[in-house]
């Protein structure tokens, strides 16, 4: 690549399969493009649903690896060829990826990691010698990196004590959640027969089906409040755990009111559509779907679990926070909030989520 040539700033990520930490890079791409200046979104593999939401401007570089540790060796030369402005990483496994990388092309290219989650909650879930062995690796190599972002203050202080990194070197970044085109797809019909008039409210929840999501909780406490009420419950997500959830379902004898209808790539027309959305999660980083559905104007409740629901629902102003894990205390939440009107969010509360707030905040930490 030229001099000449203004040099790209670089996403590194496995894939843009369906995510979370996922639709935060597409969204960053998506902003820093429209101001102009070059991004490259490096993967491991070009694959998944978000790759059709990449303008045309952003370069997709594919690794072509199906495993995420072969992409150390392409990864490094493209570092060499192309001498990106700053690599910006995602993810535990891909941020180590990146400081090996960067540290073996001997390009000097600065790396930013960002960590999306709780790490003192998420490493330990990988399980025995992998978790053990995660947590030894990001506090021997997450020093190298030129700057750690965290997506929330509860998850910058609880990296700084999982990693040993002092805590003025992790910066606080709130991911972009709330773009036009989310805003715009709130305005859409949800396509879902429970949906229409007449039908008893729509409770949603949204995540992976996965352990960190703790849908049980959520499904438990619906059972009891449909013994109150009459009301049916959305979750939208895939994961290992559908089987098992499918199983609890079916012993609660909640089918006919419970749907998973899998991954949907338009959330934010379920949000609007429903009366209530529900976090049941054990711990989160910053959980998008609870910033989405308040910018939906969806009445919310929350587990008040680390880290980033008490930051976003104002400890508690802006909807329900309960005990990560109590059904009983999730149902009553929900009870209440059902009965509830909405209050109107006070103008700028959902500001530091926005796509321009984001997109400044990190080429800031670029410049610098």
């Amino acid at each position: 690549m030229s001099d000449l040539k203004p040099r790209p700033i670089a996403f590194f990520l496995p894939s843009v399969r369906g995510g979370g930490a996922q639709r935060v890079i597409v969204n960053l791409a998506q902003g820093i493009t429209a101001r102009g200046l070059p991004v490259d979104v490096v993967l491991a593999t070009a694959e998944g649903v978000f790759l059709d939401h990449l303008p045309p401007a952003v370069r997709v570089v594919d690794l072509g690896v199906r495993r995420l540790l072969r992409s150390l060796v392409p990864l490094t030369g493209y570092l060499r060829r192309e001498r990106p402005r700053v690599l910006v990483s995602s993810m535990s496994h891909a941020n180590l990826i990146a400081l090996w990388a960067a540290r073996l092309a001997r390009r000097s290219t600065p790396v930013m990691v960002t960590v999306h989650n709780t790490m003192s909650q998420s490493t330990p879930d990988q399980g025995g010698l992998a978790g053990k062995l995660s947590s030894g690796l990001l506090r021997t190599f997450y020093p190298w990196a030129t700057s750690v972002v965290a997506v929330s203050r509860g998850a910058a202080d609880d990296l700084a004590r999982t990693t040993g990194l002092p805590r003025d070197r992790v910066d606080v970044v709130y991911n972009p959640v709330i773009t036009p085109a989310i805003l715009a797809q709130a305005a859409a019909r949800p396509d879902h027969p429970w949906f229409g008039g007449g039908q008893p409210p729509v409770i949603l929840g949204a995540g992976r089906l996965t352990r960190q999501k703790d849908f049980p909780t959520l499904i438990r406490a619906f059972a009891e409040v449909r013994r109150r009420r009459p009301a049916r419950l959305i979750i939208l997500g895939e994961g290992e755990d559908r089987a098992a959830l499918e199983t609890l379902i079916a012993e609660l004898g909640l089918g006919g009111d419970v749907a998973l209808p899998g991954f949907r790539d338009d959330p934010m027309a379920y949000m609007a559509g429903s009366a209530l959305f529900v976090l049941s999660s054990a711990w989160e980083g910053l959980p998008t779907v609870l910033i989405e559905a308040l910018a939906a104007g969806t009445r919310v409740v929350s587990t008040d679990c680390p880290s980033g629901p008490r930051e976003i629902l104002q400890q508690g102003r802006l909807g329900a926070l309960v005990p990560v894990g109590d059904a009983p205390a999730l149902a009553r939440a929900m009870v209440a909030a059902l009965e509830s009107t909405p209050d109107a969010l006070s103008p700028g509360a959902l500001t530091p989520f926005t796509l321009d707030a984001a997109v400044d905040n990190y080429l800031r930490l670029i410049e610098s």
